[in-house]
């Protein structure tokens, strides 16, 4: 059932590629609605207690195999990846207009990223998950060049040559890994052998180190962030949504798998420059955030925050920092695609998303400047929405151990009131400019509304209801605890006289 899951995407987008016109729009939906679909009969039969894993050998002389496997959060992320596609897709009515390539192009692209996507979220196997990690960034490089703003081509590339870098510095991990597990015994490269391996401290901080600078390049980290913002000015917002949403999620998504799973003792090493860093990007984004003019660049440095305190959290070493951060990453990518998304929407009006070319939008497009609203008020993690419930666990799970860390952590939160609160008055609120009232003459299109309402609802119910998801990030958050051999801080309680 895996890898029909995986491959389905994969097909559909071959199929696609030698589709014209409408056509290929209507049936590279029907396909991701397919996928989305199957995605969750594949849950509820996971969720039910069926071992779904496959493993076949593949390459025997470098103990390679072909395995794939679903825990609690490759799930999420899973049913986060077949979501937010048909969700771009949706929002995404014209894909030719100043493009290097057709529509259908575009639709093909974006279902092979998706089921190179899945592939990296089930993989088992440390090589075949190395090998479709560099997969991913094929389809992303032409979805940002071919398609976008008039820098698009130099966003490309320097996304692209950050990535390869982190991918280099990767590729030697793996082989490092590989070869001192086939010193001890035959070779290996699955996940539950490796775990086995038993190093010197200075070897397995050496391979620690490899696989979290790439995927501290992707999350994206201070000071290896800056490739974001200009691919998400210049990317279409629906490609921005599936670079912030699902393949920015690889680099934590890694973190918790790789680097707690296989190097405990490095992970523990490594925690305080770690924990320095995540909230350097914490208050740096936030800042940064506040300083923007272009309302993509603002999203993109908001993520740069968002994602601060997702590292946080997994390297707070807590139950309940961990489980907050898996949260968070689904939510997230919720919110990124309702602002992405919205942004988007204004841009096609207006032909700009610079702050000070709107202002009063709400008065003469009310559910578009609703939405908007929404989609910040989640990313400010407002109670309610499900951002709050992730980003408060990971900032309580920190606070048990760090407090001062949190305490600190806590100012993001109060910034990013500021730099969603500001843009929002500034384009939003107040009288209608000239601007605003001459290219903005309509509100959301049945079809626009109809593409955001999904991540809208499930930010609304994952606020008010989250225990059914946090049941499942707490499997993978106490296994991980585990593998650590750490245990959470015992709580504490004053003695009173």
């Amino acid at each position: 059932m895996l890898t029909i899951l995986a491959l389905l995407p994969l097909v559909g987008g071959v199929v696609v590629w030698f589709l014209r016109g409408r056509t290929a729009r209507f049936v590279g939906l029907a396909i991701a609605l397919a996928t989305f679909v199957f995605s969750i009969i594949v849950a509820a039969v996971h969720l039910g207690g069926t071992d779904l894993s496959e493993h076949q050998v593949w390459i025997k002389a470098f103990g390679a195999y072909y395995a794939l496997g679903l825990d609690g959060m490759g799930l999420l992320m899973v049913l986060l990846t077949t979501l937010l596609v048909p969700v771009v897709m949706l929002a995404e009515p014209r894909t030719d207009t100043d493009a290097r390539w057709g529509g259908q192009v575009w639709t093909a692209l974006v279902l092979i990223l998706e089921s190179l996507s899945l592939y990296v979220f089930m993989a088992t196997d440390v090589l075949l998950f190395y090998i479709f990690f560099e997969a991913t960034l094929i389809p992303m490089y032409f979805l940002i060049a071919g398609w976008g703003g008039p820098k698009r081509a130099k966003a490309a590339v320097k996304f692209l040559l950050f990535s390869l870098a982190g991918g280099l510095v990767l590729l030697f991990s793996v082989i490092g890994l590989g070869v001192s597990f086939a010193s001890q015994g035959a070779p290996s490269y699955l996940l539950a052998d490796l775990v086995k391996l038993n190093v010197s401290p200075s070897t397995q901080m050496l391979l620690f180190l490899g696989f979290f600078v790439a995927f501290a390049i992707k999350a994206p980290m201070v000071p290896v962030h800056t490739w974001l913002p200009d691919a998400a000015e210049q990317a279409t917002p629906a490609t921005s949504t599936l670079l912030v949403g699902i393949l920015d999620k690889i680099g934590t998504f890694g973190m918790i798998r790789f680097c707690l799973g296989l190097f405990p003792d490095a992970s523990r090493l490594a925690t305080p420059v770690i924990v320095v860093l995540a909230l350097i990007s914490i208050v740096y984004g936030a800042l940064a955030a506040i300083g923007q003019t272009n309302m993509l660049r603002l999203v993109a440095f908001t993520s740069v925050s968002h994602f601060g305190f997702m590292v946080l959290g997994v390297f707070a070493l807590t139950t309940q920092s961990i489980s907050g951060t898996i949260f968070y990453m689904v939510n997230h990518g919720f919110s990124t695609a309702v602002l992405f998304l919205v942004v988007g929407y204004l841009a096609k009006r207006r032909g700009s998303v610079e702050i000070n070319s709107l202002g009063g939008v709400f008065q003469v497009a009310p559910v578009m400047a609703g939405m908007l609203l929404l989609g910040g008020l989640a990313s400010l993690s407002l109670p309610g929405m499900g951002s709050f419930v992730g980003e408060f666990l990971v900032l309580a799970g920190t606070w048990s151990r760090y407090p001062v860390v949190a305490a600190v952590g806590t100012l993001g939160t109060v910034l990013a009131a500021l730099y969603i609160l500001i843009m929002y008055q500034r384009t939003m609120t107040g009288p209608v400019t000239d601007q605003t009232r001459e290219h903005i003459t309509g509100d959301a299109t049945w079809l626009e509304r109809l593409a955001v309402a999904p991540v809208i609802l499930a930010l609304l119910v994952l606020g008010f209801f989250p225990k059914p998801v946090l049941d499942i990030t707490d499997q993978t958050a106490k296994q991980a605890m585990t593998t650590l051999n750490v245990s959470d801080p015992a709580p504490t309680v004053g003695q009173g006289r």
